[in-house]
């Protein structure tokens, strides 16, 4: 049920391609999640732990704060343990990038400008070349250098663009071009023009994110609307979505902002109603608890949950399973987008999640053997008898 039409059409931004390990960045690949740790990197049991609910929650990619030796140390052993690359987050100490490297990070979050001489400069691009990493330049507006502030007075989007520009050329210079460059703020007007601006005078692959967005409901609104709105316009390759809350909880917005665009596809998509006095059932607590029952599933689908029959049959002409309210405590399940039968209100959500769970075995099937799902569909009809 998932066709594109021309008004959903969004055409990216076209940009080298690099890689974090084995997840491609840029060109032609799907803009993958980020999140980052927040478990101290020395307690490689707990920072551990953390990454696999990331991983568990589709996550792409992971960064791992590294300030002492200590925590490089402790990279080495996360490394191994988790299936997902690390990110080396860098600051200042060129011995501390030099030793991630060596630990196995994936890529390195440093500003090559702000860690001293160019031998120090120099060690590090050949300690990333020689390990396979690749480097994330991270303009932060809290963190501009002196000479942007002193010329632009305050920090703006064109010194962000400036500073991200500088980082680049030091690499370049260095024969060093498997980098990708974010130019964060928590002002989302200046960060979404930052990245405008920086994405029309470059190929580099871009991270986009919004930093220090807030508190959950907060920061997931503010992010939505800065990556919304640079996704939509095609810029972005990476992204990441900074909470004040645990690292799976920025992975799963990610991943909803994602599929709102249509730009990915993972797990139960949900379309649901806001629920008012003509819902012939509970529509808010049946969808939170859909949405607990159904985060295991991986493989992408559609389900429409509508109240009553105003909106229900047109939601469910566009998804793959709807359900709409009716009376008597009966209510009616569709099937790509046709009346396909009723069922009781009283075991409704054990209906459901048989109904989605076969779906997804029918489409897993039909990928594997490279059979349209609908014949299979055909095939295996999910009707049940009343």
């Amino acid at each position: 049920m998932s066709s594109y039409r021309p008004y959903q059409h969004i055409e990216r931004r076209k940009s080298r391609q690099i890689h974090v390990g084995s997840v491609p960045v840029g060109g032609d690949a799907p803009v993958s999640v980020q999140t980052m740790t927040n478990t101290l990197t020395t307690d490689a049991e707990a920072t551990i732990a953390q990454i696999r609910r990331a991983e568990l929650a589709g996550v792409d990619i992971v960064r791992v704060s590294c300030p002492d030796e200590e925590s490089t140390k402790a990279l080495a052993e996360i490394v191994r343990e988790v299936n997902v690359p690390i990110v080396a987050d860098i600051h200042f100490h060129y011995k501390r990038a030099i030793e991630a490297a060596q630990a196995g990070a994936a890529c390195l979050r440093i500003n090559p400008g702000n860690i001293g001489s160019a031998e120090r400069v120099r060690e590090v691009v050949k300690a990333a070349k020689d390990h396979n990493c690749s480097i994330r330049i991270g303009v932060n507006a809290g963190s501009l250098e002196k000479h942007l502030l002193e010329k632009y007075g305050e920090p703006n989007p064109e010194a962000l663009v400036e500073s991200a520009l500088e980082h680049a050329k030091i690499l370049e210079d260095h024969d060093f071009h498997e980098f990708k460059i974010s130019v964060k703020a928590s002002d989302v007007f200046m960060a979404v023009a930052a990245y405008q601006q920086l994405a029309d005078v470059c190929d580099h692959p871009l991270h986009i994110g919004i930093t220090e967005a807030g508190s959950k409901r907060a920061g997931t609104v503010k992010s939505s609307i800065g990556l919304g709105n640079l996704l939509w316009a095609g810029v972005g390759d990476t992204m990441r979505v900074s909470l004040s809350a645990e690292p799976e909880e920025e992975v799963l917005v990610g991943w909803d902002i994602l599929k709102s665009l249509g730009l990915r596809h993972r797990g139960v998509k949900i379309i649901s109603c806001p629920s008012c006095a003509r819902q012939g059932f509970n529509v808010i607590e049946t969808v939170q608890t859909l949405e607990d029952r159904l985060a295991h599933i991986k493989t992408p689908m559609t389900l429409s949950i509508i109240g009553c029959v105003v909106n229900g049959p047109g939601e469910a002409l566009m998804t793959d399973i709807g359900v709409t309210g009716g009376g008597s405590g009966r209510h009616m399940v569709y099937s790509a987008g046709k009346q396909d039968h009723t069922m009781p209100a009283g075991d409704m959500i054990e209906h459901i999640v048989e109904l989605v769970e076969k779906k997804v075995a029918v489409l897993e099937k039909a990928d594997a053997s490279n059979t349209p799902a609908e014949e299979m569909a055909r095939e295996a009809s999910m009707s049940t008898t009343d």
